[in-house]
């Protein structure tokens, strides 16, 4: 099991590391080649494009970005930025430009961290035209006074937005709904992590059985989000009963969670849960903490029951948003635990239920092979369990609920419940919206 783990946790990381050096930004080239590269993995994976100009809600698409090269050249001919070696290094949605330009003026378009001088920035300007170039502090104070030339061969123009959408048919219309983002240059927890756990996913669940459907969506943040929200929003309010936001699931430090808006779905209380015996001593921030997708989907009116699982939360960790965030930082092991933490929320989501006892007072459990013959001190902890669940199903209690009223794993009660239930002890009333909600 655990080379099968580590074997897992490094197909993952290779994934992150052939994504890596794409450049993507909200649309453009970037975007389409890393959709492709999942499709390989999921060939249920459908591509959609939506026009620049499409409007969406308060948001327009905007128009379609792509960059082929860029270079700041310095007055004695040396290139000492080059879009090649890092595309980290020109502002994302930068205009094209070829014009010289004295130091001066050129440093209203230059971004470095004097707090990280080792660091290059990540910095965009989607909805403003402008241009820029993005390095180290240390490069940057070397710049010397003169005429630079500057190159970016860029192009913005009418395109469209492209996100991907997967969705596995389960034995239920209501829907587990999964998001990622692809919109991100070469950051690997902040960008690749999350689609590579996402694929995984993806992968695991394709495999069947399913309670639920599973829909799956690459998209670029925020407009992405609010795009797709745009055009589904009817059928999202009608059949997401639960999901993840997922995103910065790749590092080593540390296990997060942050709500959804609402505070108490499914999705809260099986990530609580999952968290609980996975990484008891995990992060919890409020949802007043949140900065990624569910912002959009737990808005007023749309109110999707999303929460997210997270290892190092974005904003949160020293190289977010920086060239530092690199492929040393995402490592096989964070991918996998990350990996295992929403999967057994999911699972805990499939399987949820609400029992109820189907005798009253306690049945006899010794004439259905359930209770030793000898009674032992130890034969009766080893029956807690099953006790303290016959005790609790009455019938207002789901799994989660029994799980933590009586103290133990929601995995351990669940083969305990299925015996009972083979045994006509218990049955599960329902498993509708409302009573999982």
């Amino acid at each position: 099991m655990e080379a099968m783990n580590e074997s897992l946790g490094q197909d993952m990381h290779d994934f992150v590391r052939n994504l890596f050096p794409i450049c993507r930004s909200l649309t453009g080239n970037g975007t389409r080649e890393t959709l492709s590269i999942i499709q390989q993995h999921l060939p249920g994976l459908v591509i959609h494009e939506v026009p620049s100009g499409t409007q969406a809600f308060d948001w327009t698409v905007p128009d379609e970005w792509n960059i082929t090269s860029a270079r700041l050249v310095d007055p004695s001919g040396k290139t000492v930025v080059d879009f090649a070696d890092n595309n980290l290094h020109v502002v994302g949605y930068s205009e094209p430009v070829n014009q010289k330009i004295d130091l001066a003026d050129l440093q209203n378009h230059l971004y470095s961290l004097p707090d990280q001088p080792d660091a290059i920035p990540y910095v965009t300007s989607y909805y403003k035209r402008r241009w820029g170039f993005c390095l180290t502090d240390k490069e940057r104070q070397k710049l010397q006074p003169g005429i630079y030339d500057v190159q970016i061969d860029s192009r913005l123009e009418p395109g469209s937005l492209t996100y991907g959408e997967l969705v596995l048919p389960g034995e239920s219309s209501e829907e587990v709904f999964l998001s990622t983002y692809v919109c991100h240059p070469s950051m690997a927890n902040n960008e690749l992590s999350g689609p590579a756990v996402a694929t995984w996913l993806a992968k695991w669940l394709s495999e069947g059985p399913r309670k639920f459907t599973y829909r799956f969506v690459f998209i670029p943040e925020t407009i992405g989000s609010i795009c797709y929200i745009s055009r589904n929003l009817d059928a999202l309010r009608k059949n997401v009963v639960a999901g993840f936001n997922i995103s910065c699931v790749g590092d080593d430090r540390c296990y997060s969670f942050l709500p959804s808006r609402a505070g108490n779905t499914i999705s809260d209380r099986a990530a609580i849960h999952a968290l609980k015996y996975h990484s008891p001593d995990y992060i919890s921030y409020s949802f007043l903490d949140r900065a990624s997708d569910e912002r959009q989907y737990c808005s007023p009116g749309v109110d999707m029951p999303i929460a997210s699982i997270m290892r190092s939360k974005y904003g949160c960790y020293p190289e977010y948003h920086t060239s530092l965030d690199d492929l040393n930082l995402v490592t096989p092991s964070g991918l996998f635990g990350a990996y295992s933490a929403l999967r057994r929320a999911i699972e805990l989501i499939d399987a949820n239920a609400i029992w109820r006892t189907t005798t009253l007072c306690e049945p006899q459990l010794g004439k259905r092979g359930l209770y030793p013959t000898i009674s032992t001190a130890r034969g009766a902890y080893s029956l807690r369990g099953m006790m303290n669940l016959l005790a609790y199903a009455d019938g207002t209690r789901d799994l989660i609920e029994l799980a933590d009223t009586i103290g133990e794993n929601a995995y351990d009660c669940l083969p305990i419940l299925d015996k009972l239930e083979r045994h006509g002890l218990v049955e599960r009333i329902s498993k509708s919206r409302a009573e999982i909600a």
